[in-house]
């Protein structure tokens, strides 16, 4: 059995005055008896659970991860708006209010409430009333009548702490669902910004496939009017033809992938898909830029922090809720303990009962011992002790799974910031040596293979650089979302220095 601290007030208890001497002793010495139960039996409950020993790194093994550490878990709690972008900011708002998942999380949290409120109720006594009207005649008598009015009082007292471990279980059932309801909004909110980030890497790069259409619709024209002068060849004609038909067959592509992403973060903020259109769609020439935000502030947090992940607090109250049980499954070996009574009027006719009622009144004190259950009750208490097994184990993999995680997130963003770079760079040598390449062109200085090689290595390259900055924002959200950001854990003012149950940043 688990040890735990149970308050040990005495109970006092009244005695009725109708009773007689000898009932009135009986009644003391149970109460005194129920006191030394309650004062013997202290520790039988559960007090809380030492988690498993999950050691944590003191700094990052990805490279770039150890940096400066000490940052404050409260500005993890709403980390899109480090991106400073206006509808990324609006659609991550919307959606933590309007997304079915949130409200299928609140509204479980509010049943675990309610349940944790019924085990609650359960400590106390039970108080009812009730009334009867009874009339009756037998053989050749005048019919009677008999009306009656009480109370009826009950009391169980959680001397082994049983009901009690019953009440700590589903109050970290309910913190679990707290826990549950963040963890749904943490991972919202990452979901709506990699999709809008890839919408607005989708509208980039349709823009740049545009462009480089245009362009390549320039040379063809070009190249006709020097076939037609005699100063290029049919084949030339056709190769440009054939460029500029494979850049505008990227087009649909493209845009098919933008209707999905707009659909997809109509419905992840509890819209019809084809509302967010008119909103989002950028224009043909100015499309709005990808989101960017610097790593420096997700790369300054500890490995501690990840305690504050709301999975790995959900898994720690299941651990809490699975002790409680082992607790409850125990106290049911032992003895139970009533109290019970009644109090009421009896009368022949209605208006009596308020006048000239006999009053009747009983008290009942019971002990129930389990005797044999052919071991019914330790095999309940192996199991509980299992399913504790379990939730640690559960435990210690959740963490091992949020170390992963954020390891996983800042290698790809290390490798994403460096293949950026380089990138970048050959953006800009394609631009110029396409830009050469037509003027010469133009001249007559050279042929057009080298024209249509320098406007495919631009068109390659200037998309590559569009999609590696959307992969290395979504690499950022990753690394946010792993990091637990999203929630404001209770009394989380700095990294990982808190084990309470916190609460979700848009319910605060």
């Amino acid at each position: 059995m688990v040890p735990t601290q149970i308050p040990t007030a005495p109970i006092t208890m009244k005695t009725n005055p109708l009773l007689s001497f000898p009932e009135r002793h009986a009644h003391s010495v149970l109460s005194l008896a129920a006191v030394v139960l309650l004062s013997a039996c202290a520790s039988l409950a559960p007090s809380g659970a030492d988690l498993p020993d999950t050691s944590l790194p003191t700094a990052w093994s990805a490279p770039g991860g150890n940096i400066t550490q000490g940052a404050s878990v409260t500005v993890l709690a709403q980390w899109w708006q480090r991106f400073d972008d206006p509808a990324l900011t609006e659609l991550v708002t919307q959606a933590l209010q309007a997304n079915t998942s949130v409200r299928s999380a609140q509204a479980a949290l509010l049943q675990a409430r309610a349940q944790r409120d019924v085990q609650q109720a359960g400590l106390g006594p039970s108080l009812g009333s009730s009334g009867s009207a009874q009339r009756s005649r037998s053989g050749d008598n005048s019919p009677t009548n008999r009306f009656q009015a009480g109370f009826d009082a009950s009391w169980e007292p959680d001397v082994f702490g049983g009901n009690r471990s019953a009440v700590n279980a589903s109050e970290a059932d309910t913190r679990a669902a707290e826990t549950s309801l963040a963890g749904v909004q943490v991972s919202l909110a990452a979901e709506v910004a990699v999709t809008y980030i890839e919408l607005r890497s989708l509208q980039t790069r349709l823009a740049i496939a545009r462009s480089n259409l245009a362009a390549q619709t320039e040379t063809l024209q070009i190249t006709r009017w020097r076939v037609q002068a005699g100063l290029a060849s049919s084949l030339d004609l056709e190769q440009a033809v054939a460029a500029s038909e494979q850049t505008a067959a990227q087009l649909p592509s493209l845009q098919t992938g933008i209707a999905q992403a707009l659909s997809g973060l109509a419905v992840l903020t509890g819209q019809a898909p084809g509302t967010l259109e008119a909103a989002l769609q950028s224009g043909l020439t100015a499309p709005a830029p990808i989101p960017q935000a610097s790593a420096d502030l997700a790369l300054a947090f500890p490995a501690d922090t990840l305690r504050q992940r709301p999975d790995v607090r959900t898994a720690e109250h299941r651990v809490s809720a699975a002790l409680a049980r082992v607790s409850q499954a125990d106290a049911a070996r032992y003895p139970s303990f009533r109290l019970g009574g009644s109090l009421g009027l009896s009368a022949l006719t209605l208006g009596a009962l308020s006048n000239g009622a006999s009053l009747a009144s009983s008290l009942l004190a019971s002990v129930s011992v389990p005797l044999f259950d052919g071991g019914a009750a330790v095999g309940r208490v192996r199991a509980q002790e299992a399913a504790l097994e379990q939730a640690r184990a559960s435990y210690q993999g959740t963490v091992l799974s949020a170390l992963k995680d954020v390891e996983d997130a800042l290698v790809s963003l290390q490798g994403n910031q460096e293949r950026l770079v380089r990138l970048r760079a050959a953006s800009g040598a394609a631009a110029n040596a396409e830009l050469l390449a037509r003027q010469r062109y133009e001249s007559g200085l050279i042929d057009f293979r080298a024209v249509l090689d320098t406007q495919r290595t631009l068109l390659s390259t200037q998309d590559s650089v569009a999609a590696t900055q959307a992969v290395l924002s979504a690499d950022l959200v990753r690394l946010y979302k792993s990091l637990g950001g999203g929630w404001i854990p209770e009394g989380g003012g700095s990294a990982g220095a808190t084990t309470t149950p916190g609460t979700p940043a848009t319910l605060r």
